[in-house]
């Protein structure tokens, strides 16, 4: 039977977080509930609200979380790509982060957050920031302020694609192929986009 007494000293948040993580991973977001979170941390009902005042809060405290793991696992793989087949690696470490860890990317980009929250917003900051120190080394001529959301685009749709089941995902060395390819195609396409659109008429 789980206990039910008192956190003290931040226990109580890290607990419920930790409890909401685990409802995630074993039955996705449906199963995520404030009174779920609690029965799992072992505390009284009412215990989340003293740092979650509704879910949305609590999913993006979690969001935030995950957004810190995904960080520092892509800047673990290369802190600072910039040529092709550094970028693809990085690529490949995104899609799987998603497929490692679904439940909790789909909480990320796809549950109902509070918008304004300080945690979530500074974490979704620090990779934004990061994606875009990626483009304006890899693409030094371009515009990074308008090209990092292209390069997240890709990625990130090819990782919902594989969760999906849109692509194949049998073993880690089809998904970092597929990942592969579709990067490095991009690499491959740009001058050609770019000479193409210099030969236009103005």
């Amino acid at each position: 039977m789980p206990q039910t007494t008192a956190y003290h000293h931040g226990d109580l948040r890290a607990a419920c977080l930790r409890a909401a993580r685990e409802l995630l991973e074993e039955d996705g977001s449906a199963a995520l509930s404030m009174r779920a979170v609690a029965r799992r941390a072992g505390v009284s009902p009412a215990a989340p609200y003293r740092h979650f005042p509704e879910r949305e809060a609590l999913v993006s405290a979690v969001a935030a979380e995950g957004y810190r793991e995904l960080t520092e696992h892509l800047a673990a793989v290369h802190p600072a790509p910039a040529a092709p087949d550094e970028i693809a690696a990085v690529a490949v470490a995104y899609v799987r982060f998603a497929l490692d860890h679904p439940a909790l990317f789909r909480a990320m980009f796809a549950e109902p957050c509070d918008p304004d929250n300080e945690e979530r917003v500074a974490a979704t900051a620090a990779i934004a920031e990061y994606v875009r120190d990626i483009a304006r080394r890899a693409f030094p001529g371009a515009d990074p302020d308008a090209l990092w959301t292209s390069v997240w685009a890709l990625v990130h749709g090819l990782a919902f694609l594989h969760l999906d089941g849109k692509f194949d995902t049998s073993t880690p060395d089809a998904v970092a192929d597929q990942v592969r390819t579709a990067v490095l195609a991009l690499f491959t396409a740009a001058p050609a986009l770019s000479q193409a659109a210099d030969t236009q008429p103005r």
